[in-house]
């Protein structure tokens, strides 16, 4: 056993990840409200990291998400199979006028000192609609799963969503999978149904099966009630604040074997401070820090928590595998869209101390 996880050697899927579907409109620098033109990027914090294991680190992935018979719906289930990404459906019928919906999401790159802007269209959400009882779990799980992954975000959706989540992790748990989750708290989204006290009991309860979570100072704090730091941190990538916030989460949820995330100093829009850092089975382990020169920050999370999990899934040492995540998440922030462009020796490369020479 390694990391203090029991991860199956042998598996039909590597991972499974439970989560909406989304495109992300993106004007690049202009903000929408002067904005002519944009790109479609498709997206969802859970697909995410199916999307960059599949297509960057070569394992078997599924997502198993809401899918709508319309353009929007065909042109994002292009996308899943572009990155190589197994579906598992459950299908919705558009009525041709107001839905159900593949979600918009909105999100400016900023420039400089203006920051990005996000906001949604989430009105009458397929994914939201999603509830137990609409996944096969036996099906899915039935020639072995090694790990399944969701997140807050998707929890956020409606009242059906994180008790789909709990399903989803317990059918998981039952065949042996090792379970993630990210807790991506976005208040927009819970302020919609329940707010924030609604959020912490949700994901509380999803909290019982997790074993690996993802989640920053803020996301400890708002998600799970983890009290906060009495003297604030030096730096934003001083890592001493969101190690001394382990210990509650862990008496809280003693079954979790590693708590991860990413440090990030933002200096402009296009110059970040990158680290990350890991609590794993009682040990405490840091990346190597670095200047990012920023294209596109969405997805850099995920990036992160893509590596690690690829590190873990692989047999990296610990080490290993918070560098990894480390250097992927840094690597997709110089790519346009949320999902990896990467390759796993540009990965292992940078993880290792590489470099940006130009290669020849």
């Amino acid at each position: 056993m390694q990391y203090g996880l029991n991860i199956l050697e042998k598996a039909n899927l590597d991972f499974v990840s439970l989560g909406a579907l989304i495109h992300r409109l993106d004007p690049g620098i202009i903000p929408f409200r002067k904005a002519t033109q944009c790109q479609i990027h498709v997206s969802g914090g859970e697909f995410n990291c199916a999307a960059n294991l599949a297509d960057c680190f070569k394992l078997n992935t599924g997502i198993a998400t809401a899918m709508v018979n319309y353009p929007i719906g065909d042109m994002i289930a292009e996308r899943v199979k572009a990155m190589g990404v197994t579906p598992f459906y459950k299908p919705f019928i558009h009525n041709g006028v107001n839905g159900p919906n593949m979600a918009t999401v909105y999100s400016d790159r900023g420039f400089g000192v203006r920051a990005p802007v996000v906001f949604y269209n989430r009105s009458n959400e397929a994914a939201a609609q999603l509830q137990p009882g609409d996944f096969n779990w036996s099906e899915i799980f039935k020639n072995g799963v090694r790990w399944f992954h969701s997140g807050g975000i998707f929890a956020a959706l409606s009242e059906t969503t994180g008790e789909l989540i709990i399903e989803g992790m317990q059918a998981a748990k039952a065949s042996g999978a090792i379970v993630s989750f990210d807790l991506n708290y976005r208040a927009k989204l819970w302020n919609i149904w329940g707010g924030h006290e609604k959020a912490q009991s949700v994901i509380r309860k999803i909290m019982q099966c997790v074993d690996v979570l993802v989640g920053n100072e803020e996301d400890l704090q708002m998600g799970l009630g983890i009290a906060g730091p009495q003297v604030a941190a030096a730096s934003k990538l001083d890592p001493s604040v969101f190690f001394g916030m382990i210990e509650e989460t862990v008496s809280l949820f003693p079954q979790i074997k590693v708590v991860a995330t990413t440090l990030r100093e933002v200096h402009s829009t296009n110059h970040h401070s990158w680290g990350a850092v890991a609590w794993i089975n009682g040990k405490t382990y840091q990346s190597p820090t670095c200047e990012l020169n920023v294209y596109d920050r969405v997805g850099g999370g995920d990036g992160f928590a893509s590596g690690l999990f690829y590190g873990f899934l692989t047999g990296a040492t610990e080490q290993e595998a918070v560098n990894l995540g480390w250097a992927h998440g840094s690597l997709l922030t110089t790519f346009p869209g949320d999902t990896t462009m990467a390759t796993i020796d540009q990965v292992k490369a940078f993880a290792k101390g590489g470099s940006a020479r130009i290669q020849r």
